[in-house]
C-alpha cells in the first residue's frame, strides 16, 4: 500500500534528489550482520553516555548517535548511509518486493481515506474493495474524520500476516455503506511499472526499480509482448535511481549472448569480481533502445552502460546520475542498518560512471541543478563541453567513443521539456490535486468508457475541462501564475487524463496517455 502521487514529476525537489537515489542499495552478496556494535571504549560511546547521565536536558540519545554515526559515513562519500529501523525496513520492503498488507494505494482527502487503487490478486481485492470507495470505519469504530495522517493509514493497513481488518466503506459512485472483512497478506510489488505494445512490432516496458524480483517481472512482461508479435522494445528507465547489483546484471543477461562481460566491481577490500551473461537470455536477438535520464542511477546505469559498451542497445535521453559505487547493507539488532560503499564499478569498456563528490555533500547534491543552470538539460554540446569528459577515452566494442567520470552519456540526446519546470505544476501535483479532480470530478466521465482503448482514443481534455480543474485547484492553492499556467497547459491536459486512465485502469493506461506526447519517447520509437 502507498499514498498515491498523482504524476511522476522528475524536477521535484533537485536537492534531495542525491541522498533518495543513494538509499537504493545495489548487493553483490546477501546482506550480512557483522555483529559490531560501538563499545564503551570508544570516544562516540563514551561522549552518548556522558550525554545520557549527564546533559542538562532530556535527549533522544539513539537520535543522537544515529546522527554521529551518518555525519562519519557521509564525510566519506555520499552514498555510505545510516538508515534508522524503520526506513531500512522500507527500503528492504520495496527491494525485497513485497510487504504484508493489503494491497492498495489511496488518498486522503478532506480527511477521508479514499482507495485510488487495487492490488489484483491482494486481499482487498478478494474481498472486494473497489478504486473510489471511502473508508468510513474500521474495527467498527470510526476512521473517517478523525485527523487521518499517513503513519495512521499505514499502522492500520501494514503488520503481521493473517490479522483480521474489518472495513465498512461506501462504495464507489453511491452513498451505500458495505461492510468488508480481509485479513492482512503477502502483497507482490512488481518492478514494471507498464508493458504494452506501443506499435505492430514494438513492445514498452517500463522498470521503476532494481529489486529481488525484477528479472522474473521483467520476463513475464516479455513474455506477454512476445505473444503480440514484438520484434523491438523500448525499455524505459527514466527516474529509475536503482537497486541490487545482481538485478541490474540478471536484466543485462537477458539481452546479451553467453560469455559477454555485463560489469566488474572491486574494491581495496572487495577483489575484483566479473559478472559475465549465460546463454539464458529471453531477447537476445530483438532491437533494443533504453530511455535514461538525469534520475536514472546506479543498476539503471549498470544496465545502459553495459548495453551501450557492448553496442546491443541505443541510448537515448539525457545524461544519467552518475552514482558508480556498490552499497551492501550491514544491520545491527535494533533493524537500523549501515548503508556502506565497499567497491566501485566499471562496464565492460573500463568506465567508472561516478560523478566527483570532492566538493562536498551540498555540491554533490545540487550537481543536477548546476546541470540545468549551465543548459546541460537543453542542449547535447553543453554536456560534451562539461570538464569532467575531457580526455575521456573510451570504446564500444565497433569503436564508437563513450565516456566516463559523470553518468552515461545518450547515443541520441533529447532535451528536458520545458513545460514542466514551473511551480505552478509542481505545487498542483504536491498537493495531489490531480487524483483529487479525478475522485470528486470525472469518476462518472470515465465510466461511460467501455476500455482504456476507448478511452485513451475517444476522450480528450477540454478548454472547459482545463478551466474547471484550474478553479477546483484554486480551492486549495489561493495564487497561481498565470503565464506558467499558459505555459504547462496542455501538459497539465496530459496530466489530468493520464491521472484518470490510472484511476480506472492501473498503470498502463496512464503511461500511454503520458508518452503519447513525450518527445523522447517518440524518439525511442524512431531508432
Amino acid at each position: 500500500m502507498k499514498k498515491t502521487a498523482g504524476v511522476i514529476f522528475r524536477t521535484l525537489i533537485l536537492l534531495l534528489v542525491g541522498v533518495t537515489i543513494g538509499l537504493y542499495i545495489s548487493r553483490s552478496n546477501a546482506n550480512r550482520n557483522l555483529g559490531f556494535s560501538f563499545s564503551g571504549n570508544d570516544k562516540i560511546s563514551q561522549v552518548l553516555n556522558l550525554v545520557d547521565h549527564s546533559y542538562v536536558d532530556s535527549v533522544n540519545v539513539d537520535s543522537i548517535e544515529g546522527a554521529s554515526i551518518n555525519q562519519l559515513l557521509q564525510n566519506l562519500d555520499p552514498h555510505s548511509l545510516y538508515l534508522p529501523p524503520q526506513q531500512a525496513q522500507n527500503i528492504n520492503e520495496r527491494l525485497e518486493g513485497g510487504f504484508n498488507g493489503i494491497g492498495i494505494e489511496y488518498q486522503l482527502l478532506r480527511d477521508t481515506m479514499v482507495i485510488t487503487q487495487v492490488y489484483a490478486g491482494g486481499p482487498a481485492a478478494k474481498a472486494g474493495l473497489l478504486a473510489g470507495a471511502k473508508v468510513i470505519k474500521i474495527d467498527h469504530k470510526p476512521f473517517s474524520g478523525t485527523k487521518l495522517t499517513a503513519e495512521r493509514v499505514n499502522n492500520v493497513f501494514r503488520g503481521e500476516k493473517d490479522a483480521v481488518i474489518a472495513m465498512d466503506v461506501i462504495e464507489p459512485n453511491t452513498k451505500l455503506i458495505a461492510p468488508l472483512t480481509m485479513k492482512r497478506g503477502r502483497v507482490d510489488l512488481s518492478s514494471v511499472n507498464a508493458a504494452y505494445m506501443a506499435n505492430a512490432g514494438t513492445g514498452y516496458i517500463k522498470i521503476n526499480k532494481f529489486a529481488a524480483t525484477t528479472d522474473v517481472d521483467f520476463r513475464s512482461a516479455l513474455k506477454k509482448l512476445k505473444a503480440d508479435g514484438m520484434s523491438k522494445l523500448v525499455l524505459d528507465l527514466r527516474g529509475n535511481g536503482g537497486g541490487y547489483l545482481s538485478a541490474a546484471t540478471s536484466m543485462a543477461d537477458e539481452f546479451l549472448s553467453k560469455g559477454k562481460l555485463i560489469v566488474y566491481t572491486k574494491g581495496i577490500h572487495e577483489p575484483r569480481t566479473d559478472y559475465f551473461a549465460t546463454d539464458s537470455g529471453a531477447f537476445q536477438q530483438g532491437k533494443v533502445t533504453v530511455l535514461i535520464d538525469e534520475y536514472s542511477a546506479s543498476a539503471s546505469e549498470i544496465l545502459s552502460g553495459a548495453l551501450q559498451d557492448l553496442d546491443r542497445a541505443t541510448i537515448v535521453g539525457r545524461r544519467s546520475f552518475g552514482k558508480g559505487l556498490v552499497q551492501q547493507q550491514f544491520p545491527f539488532g535494533d533493524g537500523s542498518a549501515v548503508n556502506l560503499t565497499v567497491a566501485r564499478y566499471y562496464t565492460p569498456s573500463g568506465r567508472s560512471i561516478q560523478k566527483s563528490y570532492k566538493g562536498g555533500l551540498d555540491s554533490y547534491h545540487n550537481e543536477l541543478a548546476q546541470r540545468m543552470q549551465k543548459g546541460e538539460l537543453f542542449s547535447e554540446q553543453s554536456n560534451r563541453n562539461d570538464t569532467i569528459f575531457k580526455g575521456s577515452s573510451y570504446h564500444t566494442s565497433s569503436g564508437r567513443k563513450v565516456y566516463s567520470g559523470g553518468g552515461i552519456m545518450p547515443d541520441v540526446f533529447v532535451p528536458a521539456d520545458t513545460t514542466q519546470n514551473t511551480q505552478v505544476l509542481q505545487s498542483l501535483s504536491e498537493q495531489q490535486l490531480f487524483t483529487a479532480y479525478v475522485i470528486d470530478k470525472m469518476q462518472p466521465l470515465i465510466n461511460k468508457y467501455t476500455g482504456n482503448n476507448d478511452f485513451i482514443k475517444h476522450y480528450a481534455v477540454t478548454e472547459d475541462d482545463f478551466r474547471n480543474f484550474i478553479l477546483y485547484a484554486s480551492q486549495t492553492i489561493k495564487e497561481m501564475d498565470s503565464r506558467e499556467l499558459l505555459r504547462s497547459k496542455e501538459y497539465i491536459k496530459t496530466i489530468l487524463k493520464a491521472n484518470a486512465a490510472r484511476f480506472k485502469w492501473g498503470d498502463n493506461a496512464y503511461y500511454e496517455v503520458m508518452n503519447a506526447n513525450d518527445v523522447a519517447y517518440k524518439k525511442a520509437l524512431e531508432q
